[in-house]
């Protein structure tokens, strides 16, 4: 099993937390509803075989994130990801520019869609945008061809602020929007 893809979102998710709060050296708790699961693994599993992969997730992440928990509620999912963990994520990755760029924009009093879009269009002219009437977000962005990351982002703003949620392109799907 190739656990990659789990494995770069926890830290991508994980180093988005770090660039929003700052960085301390803590136990990082991340949630994932069974269907996500399902994505990373890239099969169908009920909540006994998820349950044993993420296991074995974690067995294969201990070199780099630590010792890693996971437990479960029904079909939602809890990794514990331990100090050590986190603060490899600090000291051995990267800041991806576009998602440091896409904080601090949104993070300024007053950001409108029109510098969100700008972001966007620094890192890529390869953009999916798209107007949405769906009652939860106003837009959707995503880099057509994966780069600089290939989540989905919606958004929703309002004269003060705007906000965005970041999704797995299979989990946004799921949604039906």
């Amino acid at each position: 099993m190739n656990f990659d893809r789990l494995k770069q979102n926890i830290i991508d998710v994980i180093k988005e937390e770090q660039l929003k709060l700052g960085y301390r050296p803590e136990t990082v708790r991340l949630y994932y509803p069974l269907s996500s699961l399902n994505h990373f693994f890239g099969q169908k599993c009920d909540v006994k075989q998820a349950l044993a992969l993420a296991e074995d997730f974690c067995k294969k992440a201990y070199g780099e994130l630590g010792k890693i928990t996971v437990s479960n509620q029904g079909e939602r999912f809890c990794f514990a990801i331990p100090e050590d963990g986190a603060a490899y994520v600090h000291e051995h990755t990267l800041d991806c520019e576009f998602i440091k760029e896409l904080i601090d924009t949104v993070r300024t009093h007053g950001c409108g869609m029109d510098e969100v879009f700008a972001v966007f269009r620094a890192h890529s002219d390869r953009l999916h945008i798209e107007k949405l009437d769906n009652g939860e977000f106003d837009w959707l962005i995503y880099f057509e061809d994966g780069r600089p990351d290939s989540y989905y982002y919606c958004f929703s703003s309002d004269e003060f602020h705007t906000m965005y949620h970041r999704f797995l392109p299979e989990d946004y799907a799921d949604f039906g929007f």
